[in-house]
């Protein structure tokens, strides 16, 4: 038995704002993501193989806010961040604030593995994937023109904007997964961009293990999106973890309460996916919609922008 969940950013996606092909551009996005990592599991890969999988396909559509689709900060740069966990060992990585790196995912995958740390950050981090030999990019690689002209509507407002765009759409940009593979573990990974003119070098729960991502084999696997500072102080995926291990709740219990109504009480918006190990898939948010995907061993499959 295998399962995996994927999301593309959840908040305020009004369905006028998407025209039918660039509706299906995010689905087939999705899709893409979904197809990456069910390859590695149908094939009985691992889930921390099957997540990065899924989250460096993600980084690499632009449509999405990680990887080459992330947004600008004030001064018209990009700083990724992304965290990875696996469920067996509670072996994490994470790095924030790094630039030109392709696929981040792999980065924090790589000073999981390759180092001694957690969480790296900024130049440093950046000088640790040259020495493990990770792709690098240029600055036209990261340049979109539709978060281009988000930037400057930011500016013009002086205003920080969870990926913003001109028709008031208001999205919690990130990417993440979670998987449970067929040997019975669990994995979690996530990745973002940030904020559109974000100030001040800004991180969000995208590199904290706890708050962003999160994975135990006794309990679940967690991937986050949404207001990166609500979630911090939530603590959310370690929050759902523990309702979980400590007061007995299931995992829809666990999610109900942290997304529904702890969340709701701080003023956080946003959404999360995650998978227990029984395979249940959770893909709860609060706001208007959520780009976000699952399948299973059993044949199951979709992919959905907007709540039922």
């Amino acid at each position: 038995m295998f399962t995996l969940a994927i999301h593309g950013g959840a908040g305020t996606i009004p369905k006028n704002s998407l025209t039918p092909d660039r509706e299906k551009a995010y689905l087939d996005g999705l899709n893409a993501a979904l197809t990456a990592g069910e390859a590695i599991l149908k094939a009985g890969g691992t889930a921390l193989d099957a997540i990065t999988a899924a989250v460096a396909s993600l980084e690499d559509c632009p449509l999405f806010n990680a990887g080459c689709g992330a947004v600008f900060t004030h001064t018209g740069q990009h700083e990724l961040d992304a965290s990875i966990m696996r469920g067996d060992n509670l072996m994490a990585g994470a790095v924030a604030g790094v630039q030109g790196v392709k696929n981040p995912v792999l980065l924090a995958r790589s000073i999981m593995e390759k180092s001694e740390h957690v969480l790296l950050s900024g130049a440093g981090a950046a000088e640790f994937a040259r020495s493990q030999g990770l792709e690098f990019r240029d600055e036209n690689y990261f340049h979109n023109d539709f978060r281009y002209q988000q930037w400057q509507q930011a500016l013009k407002e002086d205003a920080i904007f969870l990926d913003h765009t001109v028709t008031d759409e208001k999205k919690f940009g990130t990417v993440g997964a979670v998987a449970l593979d067929v040997h019975g573990n669990l994995a979690a990974a996530t990745s973002t961009g940030g904020m559109t003119n974000k100030k001040f070098n800004r991180i969000g729960d995208t590199p904290v293990i706890g708050s962003g991502t999160y994975a135990n084999n006794k309990t679940c696997a967690i991937s986050c999106t949404g207001h990166g500072e609500f979630f911090l102080r939530a603590v959310v995926a370690y929050d759902i973890s523990c309702l979980m291990e400590y007061a007995g709740m299931s995992l829809k219990q666990a999610c109900e309460k942290v997304v529904m109504d702890k969340l709701v009480k701080l003023g956080g918006e946003g959404g999360l996916i995650a998978v227990d190990t029984l395979g249940n898939i959770e893909l709860p948010f609060n706001s208007e919609g959520m780009y976000r995907g699952f399948l299973d061993s059993g044949g199951e499959r979709g992919v959905m922008i907007y709540a039922k």
